[in-house]
């Protein structure tokens, strides 16, 4: 999840390279919905071996009320963290 500040924004997506997508997105080099709400902190995340089970995932969570994914970041990355750098 990509978020433009704490309690913010919120973008989900998949992608088979976190790293790169993350990158792109800090950056502003993809046109659309991250660019223009300027969501580039990576706050969470999580990998699924299977891409389908991925987009599942993904497809489950949009449908999810926004306090059940502000929660999920929470319990994991309470201050809201740009996490890209922990990928490396």
């Amino acid at each position: 999840m990509m978020a433009n500040k704490r309690n913010g924004t919120l973008y989900i997506g998949v992608t088979s390279n976190l790293i790169a997508r993350a990158y792109q997105h800090r950056n502003g080099l993809i046109d659309g919905f991250t660019k223009d709400h300027d969501c580039r902190l990576l706050v969470w995340f999580e990998y699924h071996d299977d891409l389908q089970d991925a987009r599942l995932r993904e497809l489950q969570m949009k449908k999810w009320k926004r306090a059940w994914k502000i929660e999920l970041i929470e319990r994991t990355n309470p201050r809201w963290h740009d996490l890209f750098d922990s990928l490396a």
